[in-house]
């Protein structure tokens, strides 16, 4: 086999790309905003979006990288709203091989979402009720999912360890990063997370915060 005629002007060198990509990123986005053991994070995210002005609107606790590094290091599964989440995530990162669940697809879950009236991702959202307990929560997808998470939360339902919530959309996306942000001050419920605020999200910029906080290496 060969390689198509050269046509066009550009970097064809995976390692470049990656360094540049990076490179790029710190010399462009303004991270004075993130805390400082965030900024890799912050980078992944950028990364992940595409997008270096989203660093104005990212939303991190302060114990967000210590609480969910400390939680997979401890073996901790990381529970996703979506499989592309779970797809994202880059295995060889993870400190203990660490279960990656997504129970979206489970065969409980249509009937679960019919009987609430729910979207099918807020329904599978229950089913990880028996390894919520300091888990790692990464929903990328799904306002409901997130808005479900905090609900069982507030009914006195187990606590993650972190959530990564980033749900993309213009229904209810940016009303439930809000609430997540506001746990604390409205409902005295501190669980370190990241957000960003408003309507972008999804699983790309959710699954680079999962590989972000699952090795310090950028």
């Amino acid at each position: 086999m060969r390689p198509p005629t050269r046509h066009y002007d550009y970097v064809t060198s995976g390692p470049d790309i990656y360094v540049d990509s990076f490179a790029t990123i710190r010399r462009e986005a303004d991270l004075s905003g993130v805390p400082a053991d965030a900024e890799k994070l912050a980078v992944r995210m950028i990364h992940g979006s595409g997008q270096v002005d989203l660093a104005a609107d990212l939303v991190v606790h302060p114990r967000l990288v210590v609480a969910a590094r400390a939680a997979l290091e401890a073996g901790a599964p990381i529970l996703c709203d979506a499989t592309m989440v779970a797809t994202g995530v880059t295995r060889s990162r993870l400190p203990r091989d660490n279960d990656v669940v997504c129970l979206l697809n489970d065969e409980r879950v249509p009937a679960l979402a019919q009987e609430w009236r729910t979207t099918r991702t807020a329904a599978a959202v229950s089913l990880w009720e028996p390894r919520l307990e300091g888990a790692v929560v990464a929903i990328g997808n799904a306002p409901t999912a997130l808005f479900h998470l905090l609900e069982m939360v507030l009914d006195g339902g187990p606590r993650p360890a972190a959530i990564v919530g980033c749900p993309v959309g213009f229904i209810g996306a940016a009303e439930s990063k809000q609430a997540l942000i506001d746990l604390q001050i409205q409902h005295d419920l501190d669980i370190p997370y990241v957000t960003v605020r408003g309507r972008r999200g999804g699983s790309a910029m959710t699954s680079s915060a999962l590989n972000a906080l699952a090795q310090e290496q950028e």
